[in-house]
């Protein structure tokens, strides 16, 4: 089925900050308190935001998948869609912050080889795609998004800011998402298109 999308599917740059600004209070309690989950949680919802990886890839990373140098970080997706792996460039802001957890998952006791899950369960073991998502509804609404917000909106909207901030780079936001056809990548340029916005910018006042 053909991805349809209209502007309601993508979370506002305020909307963004909100929602990352409440994940990261609570992170930052969680750790005095010594809760795991919602620094996990933090973590997870950051990688949504600013890689746009599905959830499917998210519960599959591992710790040998983050390239975390300076200058050259990413996020290999080992098993994209359609079994194939992909190298997601990411920002400062997200490597440093994927740093600080490593570094706290070995505070905490928890493994960081490289095989090892990046991502853990309470249990300790994988996660499952519906307990992404119910974290990602808990925090939604506790900064008051509209309820059709799912964790797989973070991705509409990473690819969204990904497509302005990069002057309308198509190439780009096709390889970051994992597209194996420009024609799916092509709904965002579509749905945001410059010249609609400068055209209902111009109508008559």
């Amino acid at each position: 089925m053909p991805l349809r999308l209209t502007q309601e599917d993508f979370l506002t740059p305020d909307q963004v900050r909100r929602l990352k600004a409440h994940a990261r209070r609570e992170a930052d309690l969680a750790r005095r308190n010594g809760r795991k989950g919602p620094v996990r949680d933090w973590a997870m919802l950051h990688v949504a935001l600013d890689a746009g990886l599905r959830v499917s890839e998210i519960i599959a990373l591992r710790v040998g998948d983050l390239l975390l140098e300076p200058g050259h970080s990413a996020i290999i997706v080992r098993h994209g869609k359609g079994g194939k792996e992909r190298g997601v460039d990411i920002g400062q802001a997200l490597r440093d912050h994927l740093r600080e957890y490593l570094a706290w998952k070995q505070a905490v006791g928890e493994a960081i080889g490289e095989e090892d899950l990046l991502f853990l369960s309470p249990r300790g073991g994988p996660l499952t795609r519906q307990a992404v998502y119910l974290m990602f509804k808990r925090l939604a609404a506790k900064v008051g998004l509209p309820s059709r917000f799912t964790i797989h909106s973070c991705r509409h909207t990473y690819a969204s800011l990904l497509y302005r901030a990069s002057k309308f780079n198509l190439r780009l936001v096709q390889k970051q998402l994992g597209h194996a056809s420009i024609r799916t990548t092509q709904v965002y340029a579509d749905v945001l298109s410059a010249d609609a916005l400068e055209a209902v910018n111009g109508l008559p006042q």
